[in-house]
């Protein structure tokens, strides 16, 4: 039977491993800002300029996130609810401006057609 030695031991090195594992890594793990110093001067530029869209972006999408939260449903259900309602709205937007243009068409040709006579 191992003893109290050994358990000390064994204790010491899960706790050296638990603890100093993520230690390792946060301390190697780059920071956003010295990522962002080692792109190309246009990458950086590029970076710089689409940022407060990205920003935006996320925004919304997370904006989005709480609104699905909100039902009882899983996220991923409402999500696709969501985006089938959108589709639905688009295409009828869609549909009516096409028949706007159509009306506008036949309304331009009965113009032709009075003018011509």
């Amino acid at each position: 039977m191992p003893g109290a030695a050994t358990y000390v031991k064994a204790v010491a090195a899960g706790a050296a491993l638990c603890i100093g594992g993520p230690a390792l890594v946060w301390y190697v793990s780059p920071t956003e800002e010295e990522i962002f110093k080692k792109y190309n001067p246009d990458l950086q530029k590029r970076a710089l300029e689409t940022r407060e869209q990205r920003q935006q972006e996320f925004d919304n999408f997370v904006t989005q996130l709480k609104e699905y939260s909100k039902s009882d449903k899983p996220i991923w259900i409402v999500q696709k609810e969501m985006e089938k309602k959108r589709a639905e709205e688009n295409a009828q937007i869609l549909r009516d401006e096409q028949a706007a243009l159509a009306a506008d068409v036949q309304k331009r040709k009965a113009e032709i057609r009075a003018s011509t006579k």
